[in-house]
Formats: C-alpha cells, structure tokens, sequence
C-alpha cells in the first residue's frame, strides 16, 4: 500500500472489479485513450490479466486502486508498466471526483514509491490535447519531451 495525505493506492485486487465498474462507467473517460467502459465481466476479466502480471517475465505490472480514506470508497487507478530501470506510468480518476486533486496526489505518491525502486526513469505518454493529464504529470515531476509515440507526447522524470 501508498498512503499519501488523502489516499490509500491499496495493490489491486480482482474483487476490486464489482466497485471499479461504476467508478470507470462514465465514457468521457475514454475521450482522448479510446474505447468505451467495460461490463462488469470484462472488468472483471481484465483485472484477473492485470493481477496475475505480465508473461514477459522483463516486465512487471503493478497497478494500484485509489481510495480516498475520508469518503471510504475507490475513485480510480494507478500503474506502473516497469521494464529495466523504466517505469511508464497512468491514472484514471472517476469523473464524479476530478479537479479535486487527486489525479496529482496519487501520481506524486506513486513516483515517490518508484523513486525507492530501482527505478530511474518515470515515462507518461499523454495525449497534446488532455490538459488535465499534462497538469497531473507536472505536478508528479515529469516534463513533456519533444518524443512522440502513438500520437501522445512523451513525458518524463529522472529519479537518480
């Protein structure tokens, strides 16, 4: 677990799923990655992949459901994707509880874990137009590159 002022990043469990639904239900959430919300099975599904971790046995998975301690539910995700001394990091909060901070909170908390890691880069790759996402990585450290992939702006942090 991470604790931060707010939060709780608790690692994620696949019974997480039933409560995540509703959290990740809005479509907004998908406007600049793609997609549509899934079922409860499919969520449910995905979890079971995220849990048991990657086949690359190079590469680790560690995601992380956010709670917010004061009104004791779960308001989204956190992850890491660490392959070498790289980590590539996301976050998604519930539409009911954004432009409260807690993206950032949580994307701070989650590069200070990394930082005691062997970890040395932190990476996020954000779409130029989710100004939201770009504010997140700033406030977690991270400067946004002149790299692109897959249509989004590379950002990153050195940690030593």
């Amino acid at each position: 677990m991470i604790s931060t002022d707010r939060l709780d990043l608790l690692p994620l469990r696949v019974e997480h799923a039933a409560e995540m639904v509703s959290v990740l239900s809005d479509p907004a959430l998908h406007a600049f990655t793609g997609g549509t919300p899934l079922s409860p099975q499919a969520l449910h599904t995905r979890y079971e992949r995220l849990v048991a971790g990657s086949p690359d046995p190079a590469e680790r998975w560690l995601n992380w459901v956010i709670s917010l301690r004061d009104e004791g539910c779960l308001v989204g995700t956190v992850q890491a994707t660490v392959t070498s001394e790289i980590a590539e990091i996301a976050w998604v909060v519930g539409t009911p509880w954004q432009g409260r901070g807690i993206a950032s909170e949580a994307a701070r908390g989650l590069v200070d874990w990394l930082a005691a890691q062997p970890v040395r880069t932190v990476v996020a790759h954000i779409h130029p137009g989710h100004h939201a996402s770009a504010a997140v990585a700033a406030s977690a450290g991270l400067a946004a590159t002149e790299q692109w992939h897959d249509g989004e702006v590379r950002w990153q942090r050195p940690l030593q």
